[in-house]
């Protein structure tokens, strides 16, 4: 029986974001040895995918760690030491192995890492010199052919919204099982175009980037290779920022770097219109937009995309406002990520009047705390398994949590970061995003699975947040722009 161990590290890094994920962080959305499979098992992750396919090949997962915090800031240098050190431990002590998935971002970011990914693959490879390797990573993730320079297989999401967590899993086990069976080891090559795109534009059903991912699915039809195009992270600042194009080849290194290359130039040519792929509102246009256009029975999602914390207080402070409060109609913020109000709400209890300096903590950026005077409809601990497509049935703690209601504007606040990307957090609650008539949502991507069907419209809004459309405005230290688009015209990296 094949041994194939399994350790999953990860973290989307925005750089300028002040709070550090700490070691305790990590630690409280960790899950180790037989809780691995006991949680995943039959869910849309990574770790569901892999266990689908060892189980299903009569093989062993050896787990060793889940750590997954979602999209936050920086990770503290002593945390990826840490785990570091205990994939290691668990490469050497659990008897012998025959390969690892080793699941990771790709845009993680600690203040003494070049590339956080390179460094946990290293370490993997310190550990068990000769052991195949394979990584399963985000779509959104950063990296260079440094980056798997001590791996043998990687493979990406190939969909934003991230519907596809598991068969990426299942995709990257089923490689390495071949791999191991057969002795052959693929060629894998990474070529990036030199583009630099903003989350909002990298949803994978935007045109031109569907029709390049659609070439990529074509080149795989037509030959023995697995290719991961991605769109990279703009918000984490690293020398390999950026969109790329992962090859896995069956024929070979040079088949390999030939069609990376290939649709590393498609997504060079392409680089003005997948910079602009979609519109962007200003706050003001997007108010009166929805103002105008609610009341249909379909709700209007505005979308804080710059909000890289959860706790922007940009446009609930406008729409606050008297005048463009009475003609919202209702209103739902779901998830806004303050502990101390949910606190404080939860010590008055449900049915109490309190007022709040609402969010707006995590930086200066996010707008400041907004002074309110609320309604307590609900407070306690929530939990609940994802519903929705991404992530399906992985386990969300929101932690204390608290339902409070300003005039006919209702809010979820929350003491940990949480996706409101589909209908739980209506449901939770035993409402129905069609409840309400706006909903302010704080997503990049992933919301377009649920809410493109659903909602009257999207209205993509920009604010002076961390997350801007505009990668330009980003103080990049790192990542050297010359030669890189938007900063220039012409010449790819």
């Amino acid at each position: 029986m094949r041994r194939i161990a399994f350790a999953g590290f990860n973290l989307e890094s925005v750089t300028a974001v002040p709070q550090v994920s700490t070691r305790a962080d990590f630690e409280r959305v960790t899950y180790r040895g037989a809780e691995i499979p006991a949680q995943f098992r039959g869910t849309n992750t990574v770790a569901g995918g892999t266990l689908k396919v060892l189980e299903a090949a009569g093989a062993e997962m050896v787990p060793l760690y889940h750590a997954l915090l979602g999209a936050l800031g920086p990770a503290a240098d002593d945390a990826i030491i840490a785990f570091g050190d205990e994939l290691e431990a668990g490469l050497t002590g659990n008897g012998p192995l025959d390969g690892l998935v080793l699941y990771l971002h790709g845009a993680c970011w600690a203040p003494g890492f070049e590339d956080v990914e390179r460094y946990v693959i290293e370490r993997a490879r310190a550990a068990a010199p000769d052991l195949p390797i394979a990584v399963p990573l985000d779509y959104h993730g950063n990296v260079d052919a440094r980056t798997f320079a001590a791996a043998d297989i990687a493979v990406a999401y190939r969909h934003s919204p991230h519907i596809d967590m598991g068969e990426t899993g299942e995709r990257a086990t089923t490689a390495l099982l071949r791999m191991i069976e057969t002795g052959v080891k693929p060629g894998l090559a990474v070529a990036r175009p030199g583009v630099v795109i903003s989350s909002i534009m990298s949803a994978t059903r935007l045109e031109p980037l569907s029709e390049i991912i659609a070439e990529a699915r074509a080149l795989e039809a037509a030959s023995d290779c697995d290719i991961s195009v991605m769109g990279g992270f703009a918000y984490a600042d690293s020398p390999n920022t950026g969109m790329s194009v992962i090859c896995l080849d069956w024929d070979g290194q040079p088949a390999a770097e030939a069609k990376a290359k290939a649709l590393s130039d498609r997504l060079w040519q392409a680089r003005a219109d997948l910079t602009g792929a979609i519109p962007v509102w200003s706050m003001e246009a997007a108010l009166e937009d929805a103002a105008a256009h609610r009341g249909t029975g379909r709700p209007i999602v505005l979308l804080e995309h710059a909000d890289r914390m959860n706790d922007s207080t940009h446009l609930l402070r406008a729409m606050l406002e008297p005048a463009i409060a009475q003609r919202l109609g209702r209103v739902m913020v779901p998830f806004l990520l303050d502990p101390a109000s949910a606190a404080a709400a939860h010590a008055a209890g449900a049915g109490a009047e309190i007022t709040l300096e609402l969010a707006g903590k995590s930086a200066p950026e996010t707008g400041g705390p907004l002074p309110i005077s609320a309604r307590v409809l609900w407070t306690g601990e929530k939990r609940f398994t994802v519903s929705g497509r991404y992530q399906q049935g992985a386990p969300v703690d929101l932690g204390l949590t608290a339902l409070i209601e300003v005039g006919a504007i209702r809010i979820s606040v929350v003491s940990h970061f949480a996706f409101a990307v589909d209908g739980d957090p209506f449901y939770i609650f035993v409402e129905k995003p069609e409840d309400y008539d706006v909903i302010l949502l704080r997503s990049k991507t992933h919301f377009r699975d649920f809410y493109e069907p659903l909602a009257e419209s999207i209205l993509v809004t920009d604010t002076p947040d961390l997350g801007p459309a505009d990668v330009r405005l980003i103080p990049f230290a790192q990542l050297e722009t010359a030669g890189v688009y938007p900063w220039c015209a012409d010449g790819g990296a």
